[in-house]
């Protein structure tokens, strides 16, 4: 009988430490699991977020949960401040290196990372050129999305050219007279005076203005004139680019509100038929050329990057390699041991298998394989919901991470892709890129805008010349001058 309650009395205690293991180990599982998400702040650059399959999938691949927060590109910046200010950021930010965030950069508010980078095989293979690009005062604290350093050009109606004889213009001239004859001369040929030559919006930048600019030989941002930097509207070829904009604007060959007009908008001008010229990315030949032959059977577009300015050459304005720099606060990664765990992830984000599924989709779904690279399906509605929101988390580029090149079925967009290698060897780099100015980081936005306002008020003819050498001077009195002091010691002190 004793025999029968010891051995009752072994198994409630054995059953007991197994239920208490049984306890820790889901403990253990929690915790894991709790340590191994990570929150990422991203910015969204379609109408809705995404469906979670492609999520799920990086989950899997990368045995690391996520919560991704998505916010609309347009009201992203203002999101992250807000969460900068009360505190509330997450544990992987992407922010601009500019103003009150790169004054928190140098306080100390995020890890710098170099010295991790070399335990890691597949982020020790960013380009050390893009990298240097991101710095600040010398140190590494962010991870990049690669980007072509030029890819802007002229997307344009070619069975517009076609019907009046023109061929692919070559210089400035050219291109004027190509804008003169799309609006005057009845291109679409149906009998009526509703075409105009070039659709552009309010975007200095990836709009019209700096590529003409470029092609007239005007600096990109900032450049040197007499061994001193100085800022790219100061430069004689500036004016040389607004004159020529204003003429655009004064005959007609451009939309008249081109200052408010959003890029949906500019799009859409192209799309409709209404215009037959469009400056930016030429990759966006693609979605111009989907919707509008879908309005326009006739529509035949192409794209083209070399217009020689008065100068006689071939330039084009490039960004500094990547976008979408990802930042790892220090309020919310605590330790060095998580902030290890955020960049294994990403480690494994730039394996092949990973950043193919991040940056096309799934095989046999949103692509297939055509000559080794991958082939987009042609429902551009479900790449949008599905694939395209995620792009913004891809590391590196197809050079470092190993994910397929792109195939396009339609011979611009292929042609594009070409063009964006070609601009290559002719960009014009900004100076300032790894310079520092407190007091332009203190002031960018006020200089900016006296700037960027003086600009379209001169294209518009609200002022002239004497008009724009005011807003530099009063640029200059409220900081401008402080700016180019501090940017010139920063580069010979480089």
């Amino acid at each position: 009988m004793k025999c029968k309650v010891r051995i009752f009395i072994y198994f409630i205690l054995l059953g007991m430490m197994l239920i208490g293991c049984n306890q820790n180990d889901r403990t253990t599982q929690e915790e894991s699991k709790v340590d191994s998400e990570i929150t990422i702040l991203t910015p969204l650059h379609t109408a809705e977020t995404p469906d979670p399959k492609i999520e799920e999938k990086i989950e899997e691949l990368t045995g690391v949960q996520l919560d991704l927060q998505y916010v609309p590109a347009s009201n992203y910046q203002d999101r992250m401040s807000t969460a900068f200010a009360t505190g509330n950021m997450p544990e992987v930010a992407n922010i601009p290196i500019e103003g009150n965030f790169k004054e928190a950069i140098r306080d100390g508010q995020f890890w710098e990372i170099e010295p991790y980078l070399d335990e890691f095989e597949n982020l020790k293979k960013l380009k050390k050129e893009i990298l240097d690009n991101t710095r600040v005062d010398g140190k590494l604290y962010a991870l990049y999305q690669g980007r072509p350093l030029s890819r802007q050009g002229i997307i344009y109606r070619k069975d517009w050219a076609d019907n009046l004889g023109l061929s692919t213009p070559q210089t400035t001239e050219e291109f004027f007279n190509m804008l003169k004859q799309f609006t005057e001369n009845d291109p679409d040929g149906n009998g009526k005076d509703d075409t105009i030559g070039l659709a552009d919006r309010g975007d200095l930048a990836y709009g019209s203005f700096n590529t003409i600019a470029s092609w007239f030989n005007t600096p990109n941002e900032w450049g040197e004139k007499d061994g001193e930097l100085l800022p790219a509207f100061m430069f004689p070829a500036y004016k040389e680019t607004l004159q020529f904009m204003r003429q655009l604007h004064e005959k007609g060959y451009i939309n008249q509100d081109f200052p408010v007009t959003s890029k949906p908008d500019q799009q859409d001008m192209i799309k409709s038929g209404k215009a037959g010229a469009y400056i930016g990315c030429m990759c966006d030949v693609s979605a111009l050329y989907s919707d509008g032959v879908a309005i326009n059977p006739e529509m035949e577009l192409d794209v083209h990057n070399q217009i020689k300015g008065p100068h006689g050459e071939y330039q084009i304005w490039s960004i500094p390699g990547y976008n979408h720099p990802y930042f790892f606060p220090k309020s919310s990664v605590e330790t060095e041991e998580e902030l290890k765990t955020i960049l294994a992830f990403f480690d494994k984000m730039m394996e092949p298998e990973v950043a193919n599924i991040v940056y096309w989709g799934i095989e046999g779904e949103h692509y297939t394989l055509e000559n080794g690279r991958a082939l987009a399906i042609e429902d551009s509605g479900k790449l949008e919901r599905e694939v395209i929101p995620y792009q913004t988390l891809e590391i590196g580029e197809s050079d470092t991470n190993g994910r397929y090149e792109g195939a396009f079925p339609l011979e611009a967009r292929e042609k594009a892709e070409a063009l964006f290698k070609d601009n290559e060897k002719y960009i014009i780099k900004n100076p300032t890129v790894t310079l520092d100015s407190a007091t332009f980081d203190l002031k960018s936005e006020e200089l900016n805008t006296m700037i960027t306002d003086a600009t379209f008020n001169y294209i518009l003819g609200e002022i002239d010349e004497e008009g724009f050498d005011q807003a530099i001077a009063d640029w200059k009195a409220a900081g401008g001058d402080d700016v180019i002091m501090e940017y010139n010691q920063a580069n010979l002190e480089n």
